[in-house]
């Protein structure tokens, strides 16, 4: 039965995937709405300049968004009375920067009313989010529509998680049609942001459940993580990327090297030989092909199950159906 619902999860990912990629397109908009991506721009820059750390919530929301149903802003809709959406799942909890969304939606409903949709929205704030602290930029294809439906128990079955393996990830990834390189430089997301103490605690207090340390962490880390998370801290956040987590960079990498990954996600890409080369050739900052690269699989995760032509709608407020 078990063998069965993975085969169902996969097929459905595999059908995601490939259903309704037609009409995404770089410039979708320049007869519509031509100053789409100026005015989701400015709205992006404004928060960002006020508070640097949203542009790790808005890549990872982005992020959150595609890997569950598509790229379709199904995590922006709120829960209703007789349905919990993705967005209250344990995952999607910490995510910030709704209002980032919200604003740059109102603003582009006075300007080209019910023609840009709130995936379109996130896609490219993830994008300016992250040029915006220093991090690469990428041309963003356009044309997604919003879907109608946001269940939380599918955020809390589909999403990847930070104590994943390696096979776990690779699986999860080439189910949405990513690949291996997809995963390691994706995952260099990791490079900014924040983190609770419980995504990793068992890595220091009870990695295989008989009170023992994570062997693959250094233990000099190890010692410095326990000052900062003491055992059951649910509230304690640190820095995934140590030094310059609100500066998107390749650090990330050198961390990863120095087996200092803050989760035993990051820690799987030493235990493959295709991501463990990739990290290691991250390290020269002059040779590094990361920001090239992060680009690329960003434009390939946001085509992941986006609907176009007449499906879905364009919303007009992006946490509510029409």
């Amino acid at each position: 039965m078990a063998t069965l619902t993975f085969l169902s999860f996969l097929i459905l990912q595999l059908f995601l995937v490939t259903n309704n990629c037609e009409g995404v397109e770089v410039g979708f908009y320049k007869k519509t709405c031509p100053n789409v991506e100026a005015i989701v721009k400015e709205t992006t820059k404004h928060y960002i300049s006020i508070a640097p750390t949203l542009a790790a919530p808005l890549l990872r929301m982005h992020f959150h968004d595609c890997f569950v149903r598509g790229c379709d802003g199904s995590v922006l809709l709120n829960s209703t009375k007789g349905n919990k959406a993705e967005k209250d799942a344990i995952p999607n909890q910490s995510l910030r920067g709704f209002q980032v969304i919200d604003v740059a939606k109102s603003a582009l409903e006075k300007e080209c009313p019910g023609i840009v949709s709130c995936s379109d929205i996130l896609a490219l704030a993830a994008r300016d989010a992250v040029s915006l602290i220093n991090g690469p930029t990428w041309s963003v294809p356009l044309g997604r529509r919003d879907g109608r439906v946001s269940i939380l128990s599918e955020a809390s079955k589909n999403l990847p998680t930070p104590f994943d393996n390696f096979t776990t990830l690779k699986t999860t990834f080439g189910a949405l049609g990513l690949n291996v390189k997809d995963l390691v430089v994706l995952s260099g997301g990791h490079t900014i942001g924040m983190s609770h103490c419980f995504s990793f605690s068992s890595r220091l207090y009870n990695f295989t459940g008989k009170g023992d340390m994570d062997p693959n962490m250094d233990q000099n880390y190890i010692n410095h993580l326990k000052i900062k998370c003491k055992p059951g801290d649910v509230t304690t956040i640190v820095e995934m990327d140590p030094g310059s987590f609100k500066s998107f960079d390749t650090d990330y990498y050198a961390m990863i090297a120095k087996r200092r990954g803050l989760f035993a996600s990051d820690a799987a890409l030493l235990s493959n030989a295709q991501t463990k080369e990739y990290v290691l050739s991250q390290l020269n900052r002059h040779g590094s092909t990361f920001f090239k690269d992060f680009g690329e699989s960003m434009v390939k995760m946001g085509q992941i199950g986006v609907l176009t032509g007449n499906a879905g709608e364009i919303r007009k407020h992006c946490a509510f159906r029409n």
